[in-house]
């Protein structure tokens, strides 16, 4: 009998050795349509996954819902079950020069969460996978489509320190965004740097590639149809870029 996930409920049969870390459900029945022979599995807690095939590669994506504790638990669980290599795609907040509607790349990220130092001390690194951000730079090349790469910033708290829902909550996080243009942070979303931290703590490649969607500086939002028409080609972009390269560890 294969080993079982805990939480994911998965098991070392049902997973690839590459995974997509998605975090809205929804978006795991329309990037299922981007696989062939793509095989929904049991859905536990809201965490639903699904694998199949690209280029003859059996690939798993699994959705983690929102937030940096969450997300390496599903991250550490595929890892228990085989799986080497993690591609996180979504949404993400960004700054100049990233614009809406851009796809964003980390190079690599701000630990502002705490999951994090769970794993490591805080002056620890949070790096890309240098091979797997190659593979993701060479596929978005051949887009026609915007995108950047850069250091993104990872925060717990998305009213707090992210996205002002009043003037004066707005006013409140305005130090904060002074930080992050002093850092040169391109982008700032709630997993990024917690997953590049544990999966290179223990062994695996980890990168994460998201689509522009809210302003950091006057917080317009790309609406959700523009997001829709979007969607798809970062699906592709992200499986095409898995499927290009070696299993880990070659």
């Amino acid at each position: 009998m294969s080993k079982a996930a805990w939480y994911i409920g998965c098991s070392q049969d049902d997973v690839g050795d590459s995974a997509i870390l998605i975090g809205d459900p929804a978006r795991i029945g329309r990037i299922a349509n981007h696989l062939n022979n793509a095989k929904l599995l049991e859905e536990k807690r809201g965490l639903r996954t699904v694998t199949g095939e690209r280029k003859g590669r059996r690939i798993t994506a699994t959705a983690f819902g929102m937030g940096a504790p969450i997300a390496t638990i599903v991250l550490h669980e595929l890892f228990d079950l085989g799986v080497r290599t993690f591609l996180r795609i979504g949404t993400a907040q960004t700054f100049a020069p990233a614009k809406l509607a851009d796809f964003v790349l980390a190079e690599g990220a701000l630990r502002a969460e705490g999951t994090s130092a769970t794993y490591v001390p805080v002056n620890y690194p949070a790096v890309a996978d240098f091979e797997l951000g190659a593979a993701v730079r060479a596929r978005l090349a051949q887009s026609k489509h915007r995108w950047h790469s850069g250091i993104f910033g990872t925060y717990d708290g998305f009213y707090s320190q992210m996205f002002g829902l009043s003037e004066g909550e707005r006013k409140m996080i305005d130090p904060l965004r002074h930080d992050i243009k002093r850092y040169k942070i391109l982008a700032t979303d709630m997993e990024t740097s917690a997953l590049l931290t544990v999966g290179r703590i223990l062994g695996a490649r980890a990168c994460t590639l998201c689509m522009g969607t809210v302003d950091g500086w006057t917080q317009e939002y790309l609406p959700q149809t523009e997001q829709s028409k979007l969607e798809p080609e970062m699906f592709e972009i992200a499986l095409d870029s898995l499927a290009s390269l070696p299993p880990a560890g070659r």
